[in-house]
């Protein structure tokens, strides 16, 4: 018996929030659904199903046997959470992180805090939620300035960075009020930008080759750092350096936090690790925990090809990963075809 399969898409955000930054997110979005479909459909039954209105009986109809979600969402500050929630409300497993772990994971503010109370390495911070808040005088200069609750580079441009208590107060009443409160505020540690992917579970996780970006040839009014505008308009000056050149005890201080990052929000599957690494100490700055999966455009995709697997491997190897763990959990009644696709 094969196994059905269904990817479960956002409609598109420009219906809620028409912006640049939005109508950047579809376009990858819809791009990424659509090679994950046909990589899938080599081996697997696949049913798109969107996540809007009709989801839930959608997805009763569909009688699928595994969920792959896509879905960022779009709205409220758990929206990463809800197609999630609704999966295991009708008992249908899915791959990826759990409700709790993508809740955490999208609060920059909520993982921050349980960084610093596990002792992982992160920049010093303070959490802003109204503009009458004042600075802690402990946190050095510069800052950078982010909303709490985004991902993939919204709110974070060239004038982030702030380098006085004017400047970042004036960015903080900016973000306030266009986006959900809180926002966040951490030292700002100038020095190279690294990110972490992990496919697996438990002590069976499978760490891909780390890899730097590197901003020196894009024009410095767009930030050496990794902007929105650097993610969505210099990606062909973006140099990515992949496996980063640094010694063995570095790459393994950087794995060891990771990792510990990664079970500290209870990530599930596969995440993307985002760090600054300054005189080879790393500094975790956030854990994506449903990282991009857009070939040739994504930062996992294109760490996973430096380990030897192909897109179609690398997308496999999630839903094997899944598949194992969801057995091993026992939470949810598992039907016979999902144990016959463990490989």
């Amino acid at each position: 018996m094969t196994l059905k399969i269904g990817v479960i898409f956002d409609k598109p955000q420009v219906e809620v929030n028409n912006t640049i930054e939005a109508k950047c997110g579809d376009k990858q979005k819809y791009a990424t659904k659509k090679e994950i479909c046909k990589v899938l459909k080599k081996r697997y039954d696949v049913v798109e199903i969107a996540a809007d209105d009709k989801i839930i009986n959608n997805l009763i109809e569909s009688k699928i046997d595994l969920a792959f979600p896509l879905c960022t969402g779009i709205i409220g500050e758990s929206r990463q959470s809800q197609v999630p929630a609704i999966l295991e409300m009708l008992g249908i497993p899915y791959i990826g992180s759990g409700i709790l772990a993508h809740s955490l994971a999208l609060s920059k503010s909520m993982a921050k805090q349980i960084f610093d109370y596990n002792d992982i390495s992160t920049p010093a911070f303070q959490i802003f939620n109204n503009i009458n808040d004042r600075l802690d005088c402990r946190l050095n200069f510069p800052l950078i300035v982010k909303p709490s609750c985004e991902g993939s580079g919204f709110g974070i441009h060239r004038d982030s960075v702030v380098y006085n208590e004017q400047d970042l107060m004036e960015k903080v009443k900016k973000l306030l009020k266009e986006y959900r409160p809180p926002v966040l505020v951490e030292e700002f540690i100038e020095g190279r930008e690294l990110t972490v992917g992990i496919i697996g579970n438990e002590d069976e996780k499978i760490f891909l080759p780390i890899m730097e970006i590197n901003f020196d040839d894009i024009p410095k009014e767009f930030g050496e750092f990794y902007t929105f505008e650097v993610k969505s308009n210099f990606g062909e000056k973006t140099k990515y350096l992949c496996p980063v050149p640094i010694n063995r005890e570095t790459e393994q201080a950087i794995k060891d936090n990771a990792e510990r990052a990664f079970d500290a929000l209870g990530c599930k599957d596969f995440a993307r690790i985002d760090i600054r690494l300054r005189e080879n100490k790393p500094y975790i700055l956030e854990i994506n925990s449903l990282p991009g999966l857009k070939p040739q455009y994504s930062d996992l995709p294109k760490m996973a090809l430096k380990a030897g697997l192909s897109y179609d491997k690398l997308i496999f190897k999630i839903v094997e990963t899944a598949i194992k763990r969801i057995k091993n959990e026992k939470e949810y009644i598992v039907v016979d075809s999902l144990t016959d696709q463990i490989s």
